[in-house]
C-alpha cells in the first residue's frame, strides 16, 4: 500500500506547521483513505557521520582482506587515549570500497539495527572493533550490501558534502528517524498511488490550498508544433494491436522522447534517493530513479531505455502464439496472445525483440461501465461517512456481479 511522506506531500498541498502523521491519518480517513499503519523507525542510535582518517589493509589467512581503520566520529563519540585526548575510533571493516578520506555512516555501540542487531565492541581479526561502518542493507535503506555507504556518492551537492561533520546525526540526515503513514486504498482509486492524488484528497478533506503539479508543468511546457508528414521525429513508434480485446485496443497512444547529453555516471540527488527509499523503492541509477520518481509523484508510469541499444521502430503489439519472455530474474515465461508487448526492431526485423510486458489484458473491460455509477454519485460528497460506507458494500458487490456475468457469458459461448 502507498506510503505517505509529509515532506513530499507538501510539495503539492499546503499543510499546517507541525502536522503529525496521526493527524494526517485522521484527515485522510475522512475521504476514505484509511490508515494501514504508521511506521516508526526500526533503528536506535547513536548512528553518526564518520570521517575515515586511515584504512590499513590486512590480508587474512583465508584470503580475505580486511581494513583496520581509524574513524573520526566527533568529540562526543571519539575514544579517549591514556593521556585524556580524544582520538578516532578503531573499527574493522571488510568492505571493498573502504578507503581513507571518505565520509561514512557509523553505527556506534548501543545502536540497534533492523532485526534487533545490537552494535557492541567486539574483538575480531586481532583488534577491538568499536563500532561498524554501515551498508544500505544494514540500515534498511535498500538491498545493496556490496560495500558501505560512501556519502560522497549519495547525491549530496559539493557544498552539502563539505558541510557534513564527524559526529553529525546520520539518522536525521538520511530521514531514518522519521515516521511514515501507510494508507489502504481500494482498486478503484488508483490515482491515490501518487502524491498528486493523495494531495488532492487532502485538499478535499481539509480545504488546504492545492496546486495540481501536472497543470503547473503543462503551463511551463512549450506548445508542440503541428506535426507535418516528413517532419523528423525522435524515434519511430508504431502501434499494431492485431488482437484487441472486445474490440478495444490495448494501447491507443505511446509517447517516446530522446534525452541527450545525459551523464549515466551522475548520482541521484540525495533528496530524490531519500524520497524513493521512503516510498519503498530502491535507488538504482539516475535514469531509473527519475522515471520512478515521476511515476510516484504524478501517477504517470514511465520507462527509460538505453538509446545505444534500441533499434527503431518501437512497436507496441500483442504476443504471438508460442512466444516467450525472459525477465530480469532470468526466468522464462510463456506469453498469451492477449499480452501486450513493447518491442523494438533489431536488424530491420520489425517488432522482433521484446523490451517489456506492457500489461496483461483481461476479459472484463466491457463491464467497467458498472463503476461509473458510484463515481458519478460521489460528486462533491467526498469525506461524508455515509457515502464512504456505501462504497464498502458496493465495491465487492459489483465485483461479484462482474464475475457472475463473466461465467454466464463463458457458459453461453461454450
Amino acid at each position: 500500500m502507498p506510503m505517505v511522506d509529509i515532506d513530499w506531500l507538501k510539495d503539492h498541498v499546503e499543510v499546517p506547521e507541525g502536522l503529525t502523521y496521526e493527524q494526517l491519518a485522521k484527515d485522510l480517513v475522512k475521504v476514505g483513505l484509511e490508515e494501514e499503519e504508521i511506521h516508526t523507525s526500526q533503528l536506535v542510535g547513536p548512528i553518526v557521520v564518520g570521517y575515515v582518517v586511515d584504512a590499513t589493509p590486512e590480508p587474512q589467512k583465508n584470503g580475505k582482506i580486511i581494513n583496520w581503520c581509524h574513524v573520526d566520529v566527533g568529540d562526543e563519540y571519539n575514544e579517549t587515549d591514556e593521556n585524556g585526548n580524544k582520538v578516532p575510533r578503531g573499527i574493522i571493516c571488510g568492505a571493498p570500497n573502504m578507503k581513507a578520506g571518505e565520509k561514512v555512516v557509523v553505527t556506534l555501540p548501543g545502536a540497534v539495527l533492523p532485526g534487533d542487531f545490537k552494535i557492541e565492541p567486539r574483538k575480531t581479526y586481532g583488534h577491538i572493533s568499536n563500532g561498524m561502518c554501515a551498508s544500505e542493507r544494514e540500515l534498511g535503506l535498500g538491498d545493496n550490501h556490496n560495500g558501505i555507504i560512501l556519502l560522497r556518492q549519495y547525491g549530496f551537492s559539493e557544498a552539502e558534502y563539505e558541510a557534513l561533520k564527524p559526529g553529525q546525526d546520520a539518522m536525521h540526515l538520511l530521514h531514518l528517524d522519521q515516521p511514515l503513514l501507510e494508507i489502504n486504498i481500494t482498486p478503484d482509486r488508483g490515482y491515490t498511488l501518487s502524491y498528486r492524488g493523495v494531495a488532492r484528497e487532502y485538499h478535499h478533506s481539509t480545504g488546504a490550498a492545492y496546486t495540481d503539479p501536472a497543470v503547473a508543468l503543462n503551463e511551463k511546457a512549450p506548445e508542440p508544433a503541428d506535426y507535418q508528414p516528413g517532419t523528423p521525429v525522435d524515434i519511430d513508434v508504431e502501434i499494431d494491436d492485431n488482437n484487441p480485446i472486445h474490440g478495444v485496443p490495448g494501447c491507443d497512444r505511446y509517447y517516446a522522447r530522446i534525452v541527450k547529453d545525459f551523464n549515466p555516471n551522475a548520482h541521484t540527488p540525495n533528496w530524490m534517493r531519500r524520497r524513493l527509499i521512503r516510498a519503498g523503492m530502491r535507488s538504482i541509477s539516475l535514469a531509473v530513479d527519475v522515471t520512478n520518481y515521476v511515476m510516484l509523484d504524478l501517477g504517470q508510469p514511465m520507462h527509460a531505455y538505453d538509446l545505444d541499444k534500441l533499434e527503431g521502430p518501437i512497436v507496441v503489439r500483442r504476443a504471438n502464439e508460442g512466444e516467450k519472455l525472459t525477465t530480469l530474474d532470468g526466468k522464462e515465461h510463456d506469453l498469451s496472445v492477449e499480452d501486450l508487448l513493447i518491442t523494438d526492431s533489431p536488424n530491420g526485423e520489425r517488432g522482433s525483440r521484446i523490451l517489456g510486458l506492457a500489461g496483461v489484458m483481461g476479459g472484463l473491460q466491457r463491464f467497467c461501465v458498472l463503476a461509473i455509477f458510484p463515481i458519478l454519485l460521489l460528486g462533491n460528497e467526498r469525506g461524508k461517512w455515509k457515502m464512504k460506507h456505501f462504497f464498502y458494500i458496493y465495491y465487492p458487490a459489483h465485483l461479484a456481479l462482474i464475475g457472475a456475468m463473466r461465467m454466464a457469458l463463458e457458459a453461453v459461448a461454450g
